[in-house]
């Protein structure tokens, strides 16, 4: 677990350090995004922000490699690949933030990702489902990359207040770290250094790092740099973790939830931007349009329109990312009517906060201005 601190702290602190660098390089270069009609800041901002993160991501793997116990986790092809991979995304994603690519290069540019981890054996070896299903090679190399796309494209969707997009990945990698690291010690023999729960840790790290200077009022935007990067780190965990394990390994005495886990944990851990990029690709088909026609009717803009302001927004998305994906993992940890009851708790909380806490908060200012104003009437009588 220090080991794995460390490494959270080192790619805090590179991606931390290096963002006002970054923000600078976006501004010689004209990686600044303007102001559009979708678009709720209110004045330039710089984007770029991915490679910083990138640089975080690539100092804790460097350290990482020197440490006693995670440098085994090298002795395998896998973290060269994901490597590549993220430096892959990264440019494609920092070259759209310059001169704005069109879809089709950023998805070709995507999928060579995705076959470059393929490649280094990033990929899908089974799949926990009915026992352990084993498809044809060239079916697992393809769910590989359909992996690699669908999560790329759903963080993308997603970004689109300040520090949304780093704080929901930085929930879901969170999640992910802690159920990886427990299902570690259902190996044999135990092992908690894996590549998965590195990644996880890793992300985790540059996420935090990054979020001071994104959060709102944001100073540097991520970009499809970071996007796109968090999106195939995200992807490359999955990979890891679900098609490299035994489902019958049981972190806990449910055997049920150990079965379907594997599975359910990533859709989890990724449910509001999926839920985010369904709605999207549903509503712009249905209206005619292509599906990666940009609109103002995502969730987050949903948020604004009931009356949230901007970082309360952000914070309202948070509650509900981490109540999904800790409320799933947490199966892995208690048994029984426990974690039903908790999570149902929380999604009560949240939809009253999501629905009726801008109501309930004009209703006390209106009630806090009368107040102040009936003291200065009477004055004036």
């Amino acid at each position: 677990m220090r080991e794995y601190f460390l490494v959270c702290v080192v790619a805090a602190a590179i991606t931390f350090a290096t963002t006002p660098m970054v923000r600078a390089l976006a501004i010689r270069v004209g990686a600044v995004t303007a102001v559009r009609a979708r678009d709720v800041h209110t004045h330039p901002i710089p984007r770029l922000g991915g490679v910083a993160m990138f640089l975080g991501f690539v100092g804790a793997t460097v350290v990482a490699g020197r440490l006693p116990h995670l440098s085994q986790i090298f002795e395998s092809p896998e973290m060269r690949g994901v490597l590549i991979g993220a430096a892959i995304v990264t440019a494609v994603g920092a070259l759209d933030d310059v001169t704005e690519l069109d879809w089709l290069t950023k998805l070709a540019g995507q999928t060579i990702a995705a076959g470059a981890m393929a490649f280094f054996g990033v990929q899908l070896l089974s799949l926990p489902l009915f026992g352990v299903t084993v498809l044809p090679g060239p079916v697992l190399i393809g769910l590989t990359v359909v992996i690699v796309l669908v999560s790329t494209n759903a963080v993308n969707f997603i970004d689109g207040l300040d520090g949304l997009a780093a704080g929901i990945v930085a929930i879901a990698s969170l999640a992910f770290f802690l159920y990886a690291y427990q299902l570690s010690y259902t190996f044999d023999p135990p092992n908690v250094m894996s590549t998965a729960t590195f990644i996880t840790a890793a992300t985790l790290g540059a996420c935090l790092g990054f979020l001071p200077h994104n959060f709102n009022p944001a100073r540097l935007f991520m970009g499809d740099s970071g996007s796109l990067l968090l999106g195939l780190l995200l992807a490359a965990t999955t990979i890891s973790m679900v098609g490299n394990i035994d489902p019958s390994a049981q972190v806990n005495a449910n055997a049920q939830v150990a079965l379907y886990l594997p599975i359910a944990l990533p859709l989890a851990v990724m449910s509001i931007p999926l839920l985010d990029m369904t709605l999207a690709v549903v509503r712009r088909t249905r209206r005619g349009q292509r599906p990666w026609t940009p609109d103002a009717q995502h969730l987050q803009h949903r948020m604004l329109h009931i009356g949230h302001t901007h970082r309360r927004a952000v914070l309202l998305l948070y509650l509900w990312a981490g109540i999904v994906a800790f409320g799933v993992v947490s199966f892995a940890f208690v048994d029984g009517f426990w974690p039903v009851a908790a999570i149902a708790v929380a999604v009560l909380v949240a939809l009253l906060l999501t629905a009726k806490l801008p109501d309930w908060l004009d209703r006390r200012a209106s009630r806090a201005r009368a107040a102040g104003a009936a003291p200065a009437g009477e004055r004036r009588r």
